[in-house]
């Protein structure tokens, strides 16, 4: 599926937490704000700094601990209007895509979005 940006996104997070299938993870507060973004935690995991993680990605040992089920990448696209991407994944009001423009993956907000027909 294709989409196309309606309103201009910019990450806030120049060093995006990213880690692989396995990796043990310090699980933090749930993220508490945007309506549609529930079910992100903050993680952290060695040499990185903490990023936001879908819950659907983390196998839970404890409150506090857990463990990656799948490779994953917090990177955000900056993306302008009119610029279009290819799904590749949605969770939690969020898409992981790719931008047709330099084949960059990363995370973009649903309502930032419209799907092409």
């Amino acid at each position: 599926m294709h989409y196309v940006v309606i309103e201009r996104h910019r990450s806030e997070y120049p060093r995006p937490i990213r880690f692989a299938k396995g990796t043990l993870l310090d699980i933090g507060p749930r993220y508490e704000g945007e309506p549609g973004w529930q079910d992100w935690y903050l993680c952290s995991c060695p040499g990185q700094e903490p990023g936001w993680v879908p819950a659907q990605l983390i196998e839970r040992f404890s409150v506090e601990k857990g463990r990656a089920l799948d490779h994953y990448s917090a990177h955000e696209l900056d993306a302008d209007p009119g610029q279009l991407v290819q799904k590749v994944r949605s969770l939690n009001g969020w898409m992981w895509c790719r931008r047709h423009d330099d084949d960059e993956f990363g995370w973009l907000p649903l309502a930032k979005l419209e799907q092409l027909s």
